[in-house]
């Protein structure tokens, strides 16, 4: 896994310098690009999950992130710049009359059904990592960003703050309600406490579209299926 994030890195690093000595220069007022926050909203996906879990109660899986960015424009031309920062990424993904014993202390993660009564009328797990996110960044118009296209490729790297399960509302065979109850377990032991993501984003202004596609699994090795997490969705930018 190392060797992954040495390479990824080292090819960002590369295109820079070439980027830094092949590209014309252009001359640039006191307004450069920025983009030091951005706030991310997504659907979620598990890549190559197995039937029997990846039926989502109504497609809503979903994500979050937000990051604080430090943006760099290169010298030789501002077109181009380098930006890194800190944030926390966020994942939920829902069930349809399905729980996890996340808690379990099997050597394989135990995905039960829920047919029994009284059931879960809602139940998800959710994902958050901290996060240190690396871009090389394109903007059309670097002395004016509110009107310029934006695109951006990258990395990030996390490390796992939370994991938990959670039901909510007790219900009979029928879907009518019976309690209403929340049951909220959290343990790290099933999933994969670290994870390294490929992003890349584009769009106009302050708005975009990203995907964020993550090399590693949601789950360690031979807990579970190897599924990896897919984030598509819109990002705002400012600051």
């Amino acid at each position: 896994m190392k060797k992954i994030i040495f390479v990824l890195l080292g090819l960002i690093v590369n295109f820079s310098l070439f980027a830094q000595t092949q590209l014309p220069k252009i001359k640039t007022e006191k307004h450069l690009p920025n983009d030091h926050f951005m706030v991310q909203v997504s659907s979620d996906y598990w890549l190559n999950a197995p039937d029997s879990i990846s039926n989502r109660r109504d497609g809503s899986t979903r994500g979050a992130n937000v990051y604080f960015m430090i943006n760099k424009p290169f010298q030789s031309n501002a077109h181009l710049s380098a930006a890194f920062g800190l944030g926390v990424g966020s994942s939920h993904h829902f069930f349809n009359r399905m729980s996890a014993d996340i808690t379990g202390n099997t050597p394989v993660l135990k995905f039960n059904s829920l047919d029994t009564v009284p059931r879960f009328s809602k139940y998800k797990i959710s994902t958050t990592y901290l996060e240190i996110p690396i871009e090389l960044r394109y903007f059309s118009n670097p002395n004016n960003p509110n009107k310029s296209v934006k695109i951006a490729f990258g990395v990030k790297v996390g490390t796992l703050l939370n994991a938990h399960s959670k039901g909510k509302t007790l219900v009979n065979a029928a879907g009518t309600k019976l309690k209403d109850y929340t049951e909220k377990l959290t343990s790290k032991s099933y999933f994969n406490t670290t994870r390294l993501a490929l992003t890349a984003r584009v769009g106009y202004a302050n708005f975009s579209v990203f995907g964020s596609w993550n090399i590693t699994q949601v789950f360690k090795d031979k807990v579970a299926t190897n599924m990896s997490l897919l984030q598509v969705g819109v990002n705002l930018a400012g600051l």
